[in-house]
Order: structure tokens, then sequence, then C-alpha cells
């Protein structure tokens, strides 16, 4: 992909090296019936700092009311990156390119059997989001720094004796798996340039309604 000049020239570069200098997990290719989804991770400028953009969910329709990463299923014709990009448009209003696209991180198998595909989208340009109502109920931006914060992760124990995930990024909004779980990896492997992986974390039983 070409480097592209701008104000985030330099993080994107170093965004972009360390996500080249790892294998993806790419999930369901030989599973039958698999319905192919991505979200878009949507860093831009704010106030003076760099913001990612987090929705809630309309109250009615697919996943509602949850807190969750603009995107969508994969329409035909489509590849993943113009389904992020796509998405991005429709719910917030948001102009992204594929110049845009820093990279992408692992597949996620969630519920239902679905797998979701996230796409990192980096702005150079400020733009003021504006929600789809009958989609997105409300729009967050929240500052980068939210996702390395003391405390974030958490977990939380299951009746099984598992853990669940939890990302508390901020007072009333805490957010679990897939959701959670991409953040969590964009937050190790492209913000702090750790290895992590997450395909294995389980979902709690309301984010697969």
């Amino acid at each position: 992909m070409a480097q592209v000049a701008g104000p985030h020239s330099e993080l994107r570069s170093l965004w972009r090296s360390r996500l080249e200098h790892r294998a993806r997990h790419i999930a369901g290719e030989d599973q039958p019936g698999v319905r192919r989804a991505a979200v878009a991770i949507t860093v831009y400028a704010k106030s003076g700092s760099l913001h990612v953009l987090i929705i809630k969910r309309a109250a009615r329709g697919s996943n509602a009311g949850q807190w969750a990463l603009p995107g969508g299923r994969m329409d035909p014709g489509e590849d993943l990156v113009d389904t992020a990009l796509r998405e991005l448009h429709e719910e917030t209003g948001i102009m992204a390119s594929r110049t845009d696209v820093v990279g992408v991180l692992d597949d996620f198998p969630a519920s239902r059997g679905i797998v979701i595909t996230p796409v990192i989208v980096l702005l150079d340009e400020p733009q003021r989001p504006r929600r789809h109502p009958a989609e997105v109920a409300s729009l967050h931006p929240l500052p980068l720094e939210a996702l390395t914060a003391d405390g974030v992760p958490r977990w939380h124990p299951r009746p099984d004796g598992g853990p669940i995930l939890q990302m508390p990024l901020r007072r009333g909004m805490v957010i679990h798996a897939p959701t959670g779980a991409i953040l969590w990896q964009f937050a190790e492997v492209v913000l702090r340039g750790r290895e992590l992986r997450v395909s294995e974390l389980a979902e709690p039983a309301f984010t697969a309604r």
C-alpha cells in the first residue's frame, strides 16, 4: 500500500510497520456458510488529539443498544476494506478512502457464523461524524489513551469459570467481545507494538443476540 504524505504520515508508517511484521490470523476460510463482515477502527483528530470512534447501536435491529465499531456485512462484489469504508460512511457520514487505511487486524469469529475483519482507518483531515439514526443511537469519540489506561482491560468471571473480557473505556461504557476484543488487539498490536491474539476470547451471551 502506498505511503501518503499528511499530518499523520509518521504515525501511519509506524502503525503499518507493526502490522506488516506479523502474520494476520484469517478465520473461516474452510467453513461453509460463514458470513463475512468488516468494521472500521476509525482514528481522527478532535480537539487537538487523536480519538477513536465508538458507536452505540440503535435500539432496534442487529445488536440493538450495544457498543460497537461502524461496520456490517460484506456485499457481493466488495472486498472487506470496501465493506468497512462503505459502512463507516453509511453509519457515521465519515468519508474515507483506501489511502486512509493503515492495515487489517486478525479476523474475529463471532457468534451466528459471522467472521469480523477489523480495518484500521487513520484520517489526515478532521471530520465531523453524523449518525444514521436508523442504525446508530449515538456517536462517541474516545481519546486513544482510553484504550491503554490503567485497568483496561479487566476480566469478569463467568458461571462456568471462564473469564469474560471487559474494556471499561469511560464511565458507563464497558465494551465486551467481539468489539472489546478487537479494540484490545488494536491497543496492543498497533498502539503498543506488542503481539496479541484474541480470536479465542468468549463473547457474553447478550452480544450474540
